[in-house]
């Protein structure tokens, strides 16, 4: 059984089976809903429901008050419909963006690299291309029969064919990091979902680049850099690469010959507990101190696009705040689990 969503102002109409949360009818229909937690915690996904039933599912009470579901709304990332339904949601329509539809993907590892002591580079060839837009996200299912679904950035960039690579850090307690490091092994079959996400470059825009990330958070730059100078882009490129010591900084060498071959783009690399007395002859400190010394405090005239932990990304916010660089010029790209879902919100920009 299935039902019809219509979705206002825009008048989409969206097939969704039975059991199908609105938020996955519309993605998979190439509809994008604004999004974050997945876990009916953090409210970004709020629809109003102007005709029709649905199942709040496990939406929170915090997320979705009382009253507020009264009032006719829903959490897209929960509700489930259980009539033909009409809601209200703010879809905003972006130049830049794709609209791609998530699928569904068969999978093989066929190779698996150790990055750094805490990172796994995971190489996996899918049953066919995937089309994405470089700073996008798949959910793996991991974990074998009692699989469960974790998110990704896709750190390869749109152009690998079949292929896609995965940069995963194990999480202390992680039960999918952990599982993936300790258990993964090439040969194994997967399945995975996407694309997903928001965060690509606003290439439209036509304005220089900043690029600041930490640890695994280098996976959807690296992507996003790798395809602008695939595709000649002209425009200058900063990436300020923030890990705590040099075993920690993977694909150094890497960024450093694209610096040497490409004239506009710059790789500042950042450590903040590199042993005094190393060979370490580059920044030390972190991201956001790298960052407005390399421009002077000065972040005017430039599009960034921050990715990393929350840690990181809240330092960066500030720092290009205060070198009068505001909201509609900064990205970012947070991954959240359900137990800090509800903090995903910055108190210094509404739109993180």
């Amino acid at each position: 059984m299935s039902y019809t969503l219509t979705i206002d102002p825009v008048g989409a109409t969206v097939e969704v089976e039975e059991g199908q949360t609105i938020l996955d009818a519309c993605l998979r229909a190439g509809i994008w809903l604004p999004h974050a937690c997945c876990h009916g915690l953090c409210a970004t996904c709020k629809v109003q429901v102007t005709d029709g039933e649905v199942d709040h599912g496990e939406a929170s009470t915090f997320a979705l008050m009382d009253f507020e579901r009264d009032e006719g709304k829903a959490l897209a990332c929960c509700a489930r419909l259980e009539s033909d339904t009409v809601i209200e949601a703010e879809t905003e329509e972006d130049p830049d963006a794709e609209g791609i539809k998530v699928e569904d993907f068969e999978a093989v590892v066929t190779r698996i690299d150790a990055l750094t002591p805490t990172i796994r580079g995971i190489h996996i060839r899918t049953d066919r291309p995937m089309h994405f837009q470089a700073g996008q996200y798949v959910n793996l299912e991991i974990g074998g029969e009692a699989a469960i679904s974790r998110a990704f950035s896709l750190a390869n960039a749109p152009a690998s064919g079949d292929t896609v690579e995965l940069n995963v850090r194990i999480v202390p307690g992680g039960v999918g990091t952990t599982w993936i490091h300790e258990h993964l092994k090439v040969g194994d079959r997967l399945r995975l979902s996407g694309p997903y996400g928001r965060f690509f470059v606003r290439r439209s825009a036509r304005l220089p680049m900043l690029f600041l990330a930490g640890g695994s958070g280098l996976s959807s730059p690296r992507s996003m850099i790798l395809d602008l100078l695939a595709h000649e882009e002209t425009l200058p490129i900063t990436l300020v690469y923030g890990a705590r010591c040099r075993e920690e900084l993977y694909y150094h060498e890497d960024f450093v010959a694209l610096a040497h071959a490409n004239a506009n783009f710059r790789y500042v690399p950042a450590l903040s507990e590199e042993p005094a007395g190393s060979a370490w002859d580059g920044f030390r400190g972190y991201v956001h101190e790298a960052a407005k010394e390399a421009f002077a405090g000065d972040f005017r005239g430039l599009k960034a696009y921050l990715c990393g932990p929350p840690a990181m990304i809240e330092p960066c916010v500030l720092t290009l705040m205060q070198g009068r660089l505001f909201e509609r010029d900064i990205y970012t790209e947070k991954f959240f689990s359900a137990a800090d879902a509800q903090q995903v919100r910055s108190p210094l920009f509404k739109r993180i």
